[in-house]
């Protein structure tokens, strides 16, 4: 006979007994498989999510080798051209720096500040970064059109931390010659002193950047500007020309969001005929660094070392294979995902996701309505805005039409700067049109999930649907405490300190009374103080910064503690069977910890650190267990354990 009993979705043998979950949770889970685990040599980390993501990079590679002898005319045989051309390295190889050479011909007639911005425009749209960057999302005062925001830019490192900051004082000494070395590679005479203006420059223009806990605020950084207010903000700089050289379709830029009003400023006071000789390599710095992946090998290898092994810690380059692979998502991804959805996703997967959703929605609605802290009128707004919630599961109703783009399976430069090209004509292009509800801005073979505040949609792509987060064939505790959790996260992200500023028309607004905001802040200041004295074992001297990630962490801590509820929902009251002698709240908790299991390099933790609005995967799993009671009476965790946080000191939002 059968059982009928599900799988409990929890390896025994991978539990760490030296390791007590009331001590360490993460450790408990998942101690055994990092003690074990070696990186693999082109990753800087490694985990479940890369487990993941090695699989579907196998699905897809096995699908745009098919679609080299598709036929003439498809999409099929577009990306199948595009990864040819990628992988033809002899022809990469043969043509060296050549590619380049009238871009870098370009940059070196720039006479005058307006030929600088000229220039600047016209590679805009080719993928060459520039002065700003820009993307195209809904207006948040207006959620029903289409806008420009146009943002910060212009650096080579991560952020403006690395020119500052002491402990980013090596990689500086790393950068400075690593510019001269790509510079060098393009046949740039006087490299060495290039670079050091390059960077000079570069430092001058981080000193005018806003920092990344300030660009995230959706308030400070909604400043909504006419064309003539945004030439105004850089008076005496004639951006009119960079816009015209750009290419923009007439209208588009004649609202924007300028998401940091003073760097425009800033950048003004850097634009003179004086610094015209450093702005003129920069700029050649800049059509260097855009094109290096798609050069010959030495471009590849030297722009590697230093983004790759100095910034990462990584110590090898993924296989050319696997580089012509993201070259492919990125350009067409949604050509590939039609295919990958239609081999890897079953149907059953999306309607036990649908069950998922609407369970945590029903918790979160009664989590809401019997929330303390939070009066009747909030209470009404934030209800109203969870009902209207938009989930999408799996892949789009609708695919993207690739049919325009041109691609030449004997150019892959050429092919890198038509698909940018296309890109920024379709993204452009919805300025003055109707809002598109039915776009994707992730492809259904990514392993990750999203919200997004101005279609208030939580979405969930096909390839996330899978163990360790999701699988059909184990008993729901698991999948609650994996999957469900995350889908909590995305659910939860329409009520973090962002995304609660935010109606369910996705306008940006205050709905909230000032007692209940008040309320909701004390709560988001205790989390946030929490997370900043946390300290990755491996690098204790950097800490997690609490209000970069306090979005992330509400996410996490409203998403497990709403899974939870949801968890109890699906039970219907019945008592949860015991699998494998572990109970059905053993199981949700562990399942949590196995989601996050990640080891990685320090180098790629200390840039993430800086950067990353999500703290460290141990933190993910630990911080928030020590918020939520239920796992203190799963797991019979006293004061004394290591995991022990008294009762005045838990956080509890959501």
């Amino acid at each position: 006979m059968t059982s009928t009993t599900p799988r409990s979705g929890i390896d025994l043998s991978e539990l760490d007994p030296a390791t007590r979950p009331q001590d360490d949770l993460y450790r408990h889970v998942n101690g055994l498989w990092i003690d074990r685990t070696e990186i693999p040599s082109d990753k800087a980390r490694y985990g479940s999510f890369h487990q993941l993501q090695e699989e579907a990079e196998k699905a897809v590679r096995d699908i745009v080798v098919e679609a080299q002898t598709a036929h003439y005319g498809t999409e099929e045989r577009l990306f199948g051209d595009l990864y040819a051309s990628f992988m033809d390295e002899a022809r990469a190889d043969e043509l060296g720096a050549a590619p380049i050479a009238d871009d870098l011909a370009v940059v070196q007639r720039v006479d005058s500040i307006p030929g600088l911005l000229r220039a600047i425009g016209e590679f805009e749209r080719t993928g060459v970064p520039g002065l700003f960057g820009l993307f195209v999302d809904n207006d948040p005062g207006a959620p029903e059109r289409y806008l420009v925001f146009v943002n910060q830019g212009g650096l080579g490192l991560p952020d403006e931390s690395y020119y500052r900051e002491d402990e980013f004082a090596s990689v500086r000494d790393a950068y400075t010659p690593f510019v001269a070395r790509m510079l060098g590679l393009a046949g740039i005479d006087a490299a060495e002193a290039r670079a050091e203006r390059i960077v000079a420059l570069e430092t001058e223009l981080a000193s005018v950047h806003w920092d990344k806990v300030r660009s995230r605020d959706s308030r400070s950084t909604y400043n909504l500007h006419t064309w003539a207010e945004v030439v105004e903000l850089t008076a005496g700089v004639d951006l009119d020309v960079w816009s015209t050289a750009m290419g923009a379709p007439e209208g588009a830029l004649a609202e924007v969001v300028v998401r940091q009003p003073s760097f425009l400023q800033g950048l003004a006071g850097l634009l003179t005929e004086e610094r015209l000789p450093a702005w003129r390599d920069w700029l050649s710095w800049q059509v260097v660094r855009a094109a290096a992946a798609y050069l010959s090998s030495d471009f590849v290898d030297a722009s590697f070392d230093f983004y790759g092994r100095t910034l990462t810690g990584t110590p090898q380059k993924r296989e050319r294979w696997k580089r012509g692979v993201s070259l492919v998502e990125g350009s067409l991804g949604e050509a590939v995902g039609r295919i990958y959805v239609a081999r890897h996703f079953p149907a059953s997967a999306k309607t036990a996701m649908d069950v998922l959703v609407e369970n945590l929605i029903e918790a979160y609605r009664r989590s809401i309505a019997d929330l303390d802290w939070m009066g009747a009128a909030t209470r009404e707004r934030a209800l109203e805005k969870l009902a209207t919630f938009t989930p999408k599961i799996g892949y789009p109703v609708r695919w993207r039409d690739y049919s325009a783009l041109s691609i030449d399976p004997a150019d892959l430069l050429g092919n890198a700067r038509r698909v940018a090209a296309f890109e920024f004509d379709r993204e452009l292009g919805k300025i003055g049109r109707p809002l598109d509800r039915d776009e994707w801005f992730m492809t259904p073979q990514t392993i990750n999930a999203y919200y997004n505040p101005g279609f208030n949609e939580i979405v969930f792509p096909a390839a996330i649907l899978q163990f360790p987060f999701f699988d059909e064939g184990r008993d729901s505790a698991a999948n609650y405490g994996a999957i469900g959790a995350v889908i909590g996260h995305e659910i939860g992200h329409g009520f973090d300190d962002q995304g609660s500023r935010f109606d369910g028309d996705g306008r940006l607004t205050d709905w909230w009374t000032e007692e209940d905001r008040a309320a909701f802040e004390e709560r988001t200041r205790a989390l946030i103080a929490q997370y900043d004295s946390l300290a990755p074992a491996t690098t204790p001297g950097h800490h997690v910064n609490g209000a970069l990630t306090i979005g992330e962490n509400i996410g996490d801590l409203g998403g497990l503690s709403i899974a939870w509820k949801a968890y109890l929902l699906s039970l219907d009251g019945q008592e949860p069977p015991v699998i494998d002698g572990l109970t059905g709240a053993e199981r949700f908790f562990l399942s949590w910890a196995q989601a996050w299991q990640q080891k990685s390099r320090d180098e790629e933790t200390i840039r993430l650190l800086a950067i990353d609005p999500h703290a460290p995967a141990e933190f993910r799993c630990n911080q928030i267990v020590r918020n939520i009671d239920e796992f203190y009476a799963t797991f019979d965790v006293s004061e004394g354990d290591a995991l022990w946080l008294s009762p005045s000191e838990r956080v509890s939002i959501w």
